[in-house]
């Protein structure tokens, strides 16, 4: 392996990074946790070492590891057995947290400081980085979000969907030592699964740059990650551990690139390695530092802050009394996303929208039952309906396929000539 030493950026307003674990997994050591932060740590078997290991593989002075923004700085001191990291020897390199070395016959694992991340942090003010949120869930977080402002490490943003996962993602970019690189989103969601691993990683026959080449020296965000296909989850872990891609079909040298990962997930990843549809190798790379987002029920409190700011956002002069009041009562299954929604709804209409709970349906059922104008004809109603059903689908599909109509009639399932006729009768091509 390469021998050099890959870093994204210093740390910057003085934040140092978040503190990690060494564990000896297979052999007798002194001390049987070892807790790195800044400065040096030597590990070998001499009883002067840091972190002693008792195996006759391990040189007296093996190795030196010093915390970065990154992970660990791994720097073999000439050992006779050698330093490993994912089977080759290695002199000189980073390993991110959740990584693991082996010495001699020795497996070190490195992992992230998470006990000490979340005791004895405070936070004072009512936001940060535009996020609000004076309640002590909020509070919360936001002490982690400024403790992780030094670290670079993969972090995964837990919580319901409309609790801001993307927002809090875009914070830890904009608040770390490569905010001034590219911020990318992947929407594992939203993209044909067969069209995942060139979204990724590129298309070599069409020279299509992927988004972890467009996230060099920034950050990927991989938003609703629950949803990434198996068959694209190994790539995944390969590029994470050792920072190299290679387009899908192409038959060059693999790219190194320098990218920190971010991932959002709506659902249990854990209940998803349970179920065989998400790997654990790969979950436990990608959530070295967790983060859980809040409900909006959990910080009711929080209401009446974030409804002035969306009013103001929505140009209202201000939110009367009576209606933060009203705003308080409800349970708010949609999170914040639907707290903005029914600002924006008051902004224009002078009411507050149904109420999601106790109208007792669904989204698409709200969505209809304020579509539906009984001072219209049924037939009237359900041909607009159908008409905007079709727009909004042909959108989305043609986006997926990227204008591709021979991919777009697979998907859809719609004959090539008749999805012709509809995407030239909407407008989509002449």
């Amino acid at each position: 392996m390469k021998t050099e030493t890959l870093h994204l950026g210093q740390t910057e307003g003085g934040r140092e990074p978040i503190g990690a674990v060494l564990r000896v997994l297979n052999a007798r050591a002194t001390p049987a946790a070892y807790k790195l932060s800044i400065g040096a740590c030597s590990i070998g078997s001499s009883s002067a070492c840091d972190l002693v290991i008792d195996d006759p593989t391990v040189s007296r002075n093996h190795v030196e590891l010093d915390l970065t923004a990154e992970g660990v700085s791994v720097r073999d001191l000439g050992s006779r057995n050698g330093t490993f990291y994912l089977g080759q020897r290695v002199e000189k390199m980073t390993v991110g947290l959740g990584g693991q070395l082996t010495l001699g016959r020795v497996t070190l694992a490195i992992e992230a400081d998470t006990e000490s991340l979340r005791q004895g942090l405070s936070y004072g003010g009512e936001g940060y980085s535009g996020i609000l949120g004076e309640t002590l869930p909020m509070q919360q977080l936001f002490a982690m979000l400024a403790r992780l402002e030094g670290s670079l490490v993969p972090v995964l943003v837990e919580g319901e969907s409309g609790v801001g996962k993307e927002l809090i993602a875009r914070a830890l970019h904009d608040n770390s030592a490569v905010a001034k690189g590219p911020f990318v989103t992947v929407n594992c969601g939203a993209i044909v699964h067969e069209l995942v691993a060139s979204e990724l990683f590129g298309y070599g026959s069409e020279s299509k740059r992927g988004a972890f080449e467009a996230a060099d020296g920034g950050t990927l965000f991989l938003d609703d990650v629950s949803e990434l296909p198996m068959a694209v989850q190994p790539v995944l872990l390969r590029a994470l551990e050792t920072g190299e891609i290679r387009a899908v079909g192409s038959s060059d040298a693999p790219k190194r690139v320098r990218v920190r990962i971010l991932a959002a997930a709506n659902r249990d990843l854990l209940s998803e390695i349970k179920a065989g549809r998400f790997r654990e190798d790969l979950f436990y790379r990608l959530a070295v530092v967790r983060l859980l987002v809040p409900t909006l029920r959990d910080r009711l409190p929080d209401i009446p802050l974030l409804a002035r700011k969306f009013a103001a956002d929505a140009a209202l002069g201000g939110v009367p009394d009576s209606l933060v009041a009203q705003l308080q009562l409800r349970s708010w299954p949609g999170n914040v996303r639907e707290l903005r929604n029914a600002i924006q709804y008051y902004a224009a209409l002078g009411s507050l929208p149904p109420d999601r709970a106790r109208w007792g349906g669904d989204a698409l059922d709200l969505a209809l039952s304020e579509f539906a104008d009984i001072a219209q004809t049924y037939a009237d109603q359900k041909d607009a309906l159908f008409e905007r059903f079709t727009r909004v689908y042909l959108q989305r599909l043609m986006l997926a396929a990227k204008n591709n109509q021979s991919e777009a009639a697979r998907i859809s399932g719609l004959d090539r000539t008749y999805l012709r006729k509809l995407l030239a009768k909407f407008g989509f091509i002449e």
